[in-house]
């Protein structure tokens, strides 16, 4: 890919909103928000890192605080759109040594991105990732195709709607209603069209044939009860990339950040050591 050139590293912050803290001589932490949130999702869990790391965090395009008018669907109608904006903030940065942690489908993307350039990251952190939504075979996603089919026909009809309604599906933790108030919101912030087109390429993706070229030190870390990925999607990425390990959190739903922050933030501190 074309990085943009240096003077031009401040545009490639702001089209992702990208916020830095800590010293910048301090070992990079990414994080990398998954489907339908922003990197406000984050707030429980980075700032545990914030002391001895130099804490990244960003919005994907179309999401979040990201420049509305960088979206480009041709650009992001595949992951590797996202994978080469995770690039692009790296090397505006001038990081080195990073480790990634990404939620959901910024945990693919974080992957595709580490294929790509190897050399820029020390480890990934893997939350709630999968390899492939839709089980395939003796491949278990978690849902059926017919499954996905009536989920994006449903998302297409009436996006907020479907908003409204997979919240708490998705969210879980169906005692703690606040958190599903706060996805929903989050939900509701996003552009319909620009949802609807990163839950189509989200939903259909299909990454297992890559996960062997991923040659970065990896965690994966899966909730025991999660709807979205189940734990049989991380124990197939654990199986699939090299050098990874996996933990399985005593959790509920499939936004642990939110739900359970500092399980999260123990299970990554173990890595980061």
């Amino acid at each position: 890919m074309t990085y943009a050139p240096f003077e031009q590293a401040d545009a490639v912050i702001r089209r992702n909103n990208v916020t830095v803290q800590g010293d910048e001589g301090a070992p990079a932490i990414v994080f990398g928000h998954g489907y339908g949130s922003s990197l406000a999702m984050w707030r429980l869990v980075a700032p545990a890192f914030a002391d001895d790391h130099r804490v990244v965090l960003f919005d994907h395009v179309g999401s979040g605080g990201s420049d509305p008018r960088a979206y480009d669907r041709g650009k992001y109608d595949s992951l590797h759109g996202y994978a080469d904006d995770l690039l692009e903030i790296g090397h505006a940065l001038g990081l080195s040594e990073v480790v990634y942690v990404g939620h959901s489908v910024g945990a693919m993307i974080g992957c595709l991105a580490a294929i790509a350039e190897p050399e820029l990251f020390r480890g990934l952190v893997l939350v709630g990732g999968s390899a492939r939504y839709v089980n395939d075979g003796e491949y278990i996603g978690g849902f059926e195709a017919d499954d996905v089919d009536a989920l994006l026909d449903s998302l297409d009809a009436n996006y907020l709607a479907w908003a409204s309604t997979m919240a708490p599906v998705f969210m879980g933790n169906a005692d703690r209603p606040e958190l599903a108030a706060e996805l929903l919101d989050s939900f509701t912030r996003a552009d319909p069209s620009v949802a609807r087109q990163f839950a189509r390429v989200t939903f259909l993706s299909d990454l297992r044939q890559e996960l062997s070229r991923v040659s970065t030190p990896t965690l994966v870390v899966q909730s025991t009860n999660d709807i979205v990925a189940p734990v049989v999607a991380g124990q197939f990425l654990r199986s699939e990339i090299p050098d990874s390990s996996l933990v399985v959190l005593e959790a509920n739903g499939h936004y642990v950040h939110l739900s359970d922050p500092q399980k999260l933030v123990t299970a990554i501190r173990s890595f980061v050591r």
